[in-house]
């Protein structure tokens, strides 16, 4: 694989680096780059694309263009040449429309592949460094971590409990070891009467092996499922396992999300009406109005161009496409575009404490030693005695100090306890000079850790140097705990074990799981057995640290010789002598509170779902307000512990989630939290799930919202996710799910919008026939109201911005149809029918200023239909259809405006907060102004040019309608006020 003499699995530790050209130091950077520039980045070339002409093609293919074309050719063969061109140019302009908007909206998701591009901690220089993966070269030595993805075929050269998920390769569901010692390669021989038959200088051939099985290698495409190592990279890019399997680098096309179902369903329906509409509409003209079979065909065709909604779908797609847009400007990237339809619908979030609703920076405040009398600082209030203050905040080891003098007979002590700490800590800090300021490297709870052993005077980097690290037992969820062992044959505190040990194990967790795994305590300067007072004692003292808010670890420390390297892990962690406590606090992010409140207001429950402790998670959450007392003051607040919900049957939880909401999830394992999630949708809610870890992914995929962290969760996490925080924030949530709630309602306006203008443009040719009065409009000018009112305009409602009061409303429900009752009896019985009335008024006042009634109308009628009136009537019939056109154009300037929002009027939504409904206005006004003065568009739409007096009619339209819409939300208002805030006081108190 990289030599011809031996694979690299088969070499031995030492001889990995020499044999890819590296040291465990890592590369020069000047020789990564020279490496980069001749093997070119470690990323798999692009997957072919349909070229962009075909893309194209479909949509002028797609079942709408292709009933287009049909109803356009039939429109020639009745010789009607200009409404044929006139459906054909719909079909086209259609088509440029949808194309530009997917593309749009396809370079919009393209682009977002670039805001979190992949990470990989690899040596450089010799110090461990992160870099983007595509920057990986052969020879660079990496560290993987559990969480990591890898990015290239690695060598392994040294491993801790390292198991990997290859089931991306294999398709092995269960993780595997790794382990960095050489694979010896199997030769094959021929062999007859149990003797090998090799003639002499023949070469034994060596079985074929598969790279995923070997396990030394760690492959590009696996993750680390739990444990740590160090691998030299052999592959990169095309030349890794993963970048040679042919079916990765075919292109995966998009499923469509369940909201572009649902409007494909709707815009099938409607085109099913429009057919029969049309169908309705030449049979009664033919029969009942006496038209030519002609005429009432073309009027037919007419009818089914109108009511088909060309441009629904595209707009749906562009708007879902503006809201991703939108997430990712807001620090939420949306990894699929059916979760921005779903997250309006979101009543419950499970979220992760630490990193989310905290701030995720640690700072040790208090450390606490078994206490003796008289050498102890006395008590304070809500404080345990024992405690040591620690000053400073952040991660400056120069601002702050340990309040312990030197000479003090606890100083060893400290220094003991914070050394055990900092030796078992993973993490490191790093001096940046632009700007000024120390960056941690790893887990911010070891980082803390390291801070304020630095602030005691303890030099950390020496004590590392000083007793070398021999073993690790990584730290795990459900042990809640993490082991080192060191060469201690150094002993910096000789006093503290009875006999000198060769080495020690230091064992850093969860104080509880510390103390059970304890038989003895440091106490006075000596060892001493742990009596159950002691318990007690440590256990109070962790109570009292943990009501505060702090997030507590325990340590423990276990003196041997060379057995220990060799114990089992659960050996190994058991008969320990207890040192103490180390107090951290995690401060939460400033802008949570408001955002909680903001979900109270919205109906939507958080629940805390941590690992910590649950004195440490009540706190918390009473500090951000996450057990708010508005709906629920005389309920208390229950701390459900994983240990706990193990006692519980599926029916029990249920229960207790339906009816209560003052539940705080402590010390939760992944099973634990997959479980909660399926409780909740169990009773009805649509639940979205942080987390950060690889045992959350079952979780993250179970939900139906998945909410990964960005800049500290895992790649694992984040492929299962739907949605990646890029600052770790829970207010991005928040502010996500009003993106959701936005798009949803932006897509219900502009299909508002749109069927109004469809009553508008159907109820002349139905007033034809119930009154046999010639049509209010003619094919080209409904053709006309389609291309001028129903894009840009239509865009523009889908461009809206979350209105006011967007997050006091009570989630929809998911069951909920897009097209409901309540949207088609505003569209088609309200707005569409007081435009209809408009525009067949205007029809009417026409023909009764040259002194025609109805009767006078239906007398001219026939003649109309067969061409044969007079000139004069010809053009009083073409001043009215024109006026009657432009009437309905003016009622949609003021129908765009009253469908901005379903409820609130348009004095607080404002009238300049989205300019390209102005821009939609005055290209439908060019357009309409163009069609009736332009002597050459006039032929083509049968206009004719208006008076002063009915311009000025016009202005009367768009205010009546926006004036009746505004009535209505008044009186809708004002009745649903009261029925709100019960929903929401339920939807608190119960669940759906």
């Amino acid at each position: 694989m990289v030599s011809t003499h031996r694979p690299i699995w088969t070499l031995p530790i030492e001889a990995v680096y020499p044999a890819l050209g590296t040291n465990p130091q890592g590369l020069e950077a000047f020789e990564a780059q020279e490496r980069f520039q001749r093997f070119g980045a470690n990323e798999l070339p692009e997957p072919p694309r349909r070229p962009l002409w075909l893309r194209f093609t479909d949509q002028l293919t797609h079942f709408m263009a292709l009933l287009l074309w049909v109803a356009g050719i039939l429109a020639f063969i009745s010789h009607t040449a200009a409404l044929g061109w006139a459906i054909w140019a719909v079909i086209w302009i259609n088509a440029v429309f949808s194309f530009w908007q997917e593309f749009r909206a396809e370079q919009a998701l393209a682009a977002l592949k670039n805001v979190l591009p992949s990470q990989v901690q690899v040596y450089r220089d010799g110090a461990l460094t992160q870099i983007p993966a595509r920057e990986l070269v052969r020879g660079d030595v990496v560290q993987l971590e559990e969480g990591d993805r890898v990015s290239a075929d690695a060598r392994l050269v040294s491993a801790e409990s390292l198991y990997l998920d290859v089931s991306v390769l294999t398709g092995e569901s269960l993780p595997v070891v790794r382990n960095p010692h050489p694979v010896r390669q199997r030769e094959s021989l021929a062999v007859r009467s149990g003797k090998p038959l090799e003639r002499q200088g023949e070469q034994p051939q060596h079985d074929k092996v598969n790279p995923a099985e070997i396990s030394n290698l760690v492959l590009a495409g696996a993750t680390v499922s739990s444990g740590r190592g160090t691998a030299v990279v052999y592959a990169t890019g095309t030349q890794t396992e993963f970048g040679q399997v042919a079916h990765l680098t075919t292109e995966v096309k998009r499923e469509p999300s369940t909201l572009e179902v649902q409007v494909s369903h709707i815009v099938r329906v409607i085109t099913a009406i429009a057919l029969s509409m049309g169908v309705l509409i030449f049979a009664l003209t033919s029969v009942l109005v006496g038209m030519e079979v002609k005429e009432s065909f073309i009027f037919a065709i007419g009818i089914i161009v109108a009511l088909v909604p060309e441009g629904l779908l595209p707009t749906v797609t562009l708007s879902l496409a503006i809201g991703v847009k939108r997430m990712v400007r807001h620090n939420a990237l949306v990894r699929r575009l059916s979760a921005v339809e779903t997250l309006s619908a979101v009543n419950v979030i499970c979220t992760d404490k630490t990193g989310t609703l905290t701030k995720n920076e640690m700072t040790v405040r208090y450390l606490w030693l078994p206490p003796v009398a008289g050498d102890l600082p006395p008590a304070e209030p809500g404080l345990p005695a024992g405690h040591i203050a620690v000053t400073g905040a952040g991660y400056d080891p120069t601002a702050g100090q340990v309040h312990l003098s030197d000479n003090s007979p606890l100083a060893w002590k400290a220094h003991l306890l914070l050394s055990g700490a900092a030796l078992c800590s993973n993490a490191r800090l790093m001096h940046l000079t632009a700007p000024n300021r120390w960056q941690e490297m790893g887990d911010p709870t070891e980082a803390a850790l390291i801070v304020a052993a630095a602030k005691a005077g303890l030099n950390v980097e020496a004590l590392q140097q000083r007793y070398p690290r021999q073993r690790e037992i990584p730290f795990d969820s459900r042990r809640r705990m993490m082991t080192v062992v060191l060469d201690w044959r150094d002993d910096l505190w000789p006093q503290t074990f009875p006999q000198h040990s060769e080495q020690v194990a230091f064992t850093k967790g969860a104080p509880l799981e510390v103390v059970r795994h304890c038989q003895s305590i440091l106490r006075d300067g000596a060892i001493a057995a742990l009596q159950h007072a002691d318990w007690e004692t440590v256990v109070a003292a962790n109570d009292a640290l943990a009501r505060q808010g702090f997030r507590v670890l325990g340590l423990a420390v276990r003196p041997g010789g060379a057995d220990l390297q060799a114990m089992k892990a659960q050996d190994l962690e058991q008969d320990l002598t207890f040192l103490g406590l180390v107090a951290m606090f995690d401060p939460p992010r400033p802008e949570v509170p408001e955002a909680i409140a903001q979900c109270h207001q919205a109906g939507i429950r958080v629940t805390m779902v941590t690992g910590d402790y649950g004195l440490t998670a009540e706190a918390i959450a009473q500090q951000i307000g996450l057990l708010d007392n508005s709906f629920t003051p005389h309920e208390q607040v229950r701390v459900v512990t994983g240990d706990s919900m193990d006692h519980l049957s599926d029916a029990q939880l249920q229960q207790m989630l339906k009816y209560r909401s003052k539940l705080v999830f402590a010390r939760m394992s992944p099973e634990h939290k997959l479980r909660l999630v399926q409780a909740y949708k169990a009773v009805g809610a649509i639940v979205a799930v942080t987390g950060d870890g690889v045992n959350d992914a079952p979780a993250l995929r179970s939900s139906h919202i998945g909410v990964a962290m960005g800049l500290n969760g895992t790649d694992v996490a984040r492929e299962a996710a739907d949605i990646v925080l890029t600052d770790d924030n829970f207010a991005t949530i928040v502010g996500a799910i009003e993106q959701g709630r936005t798009v949803y309602q932006n897509i219900r306006k502009f299909i508002t919008y749109i069927l109004a203008s469809n009553v508008a443009e159907l109820v002349p040719f139905l007033l034809m026939v119930a009154l046999k009065i010639p049509p209010a409009l003619v094919i080209m000018q409904i053709l006309a109201i389609d291309l001028g009112t129903d894009m840009v305009p239509a865009l523009a409602l889908g461009a809206e911005a979350a209105e006011p009061g967007i997050m006091q409303q009570p989630p929809r429900s998911h069951t909920h149809p897009l097209m409901d009752r309540a949207l088609l009896l505003r569209a088609y019985c309200w707005l569409g029918l007081l435009e209809a009335v408009l525009g067949m008024a205007a029809f009417f006042w026409v023909w009764r200023s040259h002194g025609y009634g109805l009767a006078e109308i239906q007398a001219v009628t026939p003649a109309l239909l067969t061409h044969s009136a007079t000139a004069p009537v010809l053009l009083i019939y073409a001043q009215a259809t024109t006026l009657t056109l432009a009437a309905i154009v003016a009622c949609q300037d003021g129908n765009v405006f009253a469908c901005r929002s379903e409820k609130a009027s348009i004095w607080r939504l404002g009238w300049f907060t989205n300019p390209l409904i102005w821009f939609g206005m005055l290209i439908e006004w060019t357009l309409i102004i163009a069609i009736i003065q332009i002597p050459f568009l006039r032929t083509i739409f049968s206009t004719t040019p208006l008076n002063p007096a009915q311009w000025v009619l016009l202005l009367v339209c768009p205010p009546f309608i926006l004036g009746a819409e505004e009535i209505r939300k008044a009186i809708v208002h004002r009745f649903s006020r009261s029925a709100h805030q019960n929903l929401t006081r339920k939807r608190f108190r119960v669940l759906p």
